[in-house]
């Protein structure tokens, strides 16, 4: 093998590494976090929300028109 193939072949192979896109991401992992998530919204909601829509209409009730 000449230099300039040695040197080719190492240029090509250096390019193909470089350009290839190994990162497939953490799918599972979103979904965990998406579901966790989901699930303390909905947990706080059914503790906090008789307190939170009473605050609401207090709030409601408290502003006055023009």
């Amino acid at each position: 093998m000449t230099t300039f193939q040695s040197i080719y072949a190492r240029l090509v192979t250096a390019y193909t590494r470089m350009t290839q896109d190994t990162e497939r991401g953490d799918v599972p992992g979103w979904v965990l976090i998406t579901m966790m998530t989901a699930g303390l919204v909905t947990a706080l909601w059914a503790v906090a929300g008789p307190t939170l829509n009473g605050l609401f209409t207090s709030a409601v009730n408290g502003v006055q028109g023009p």
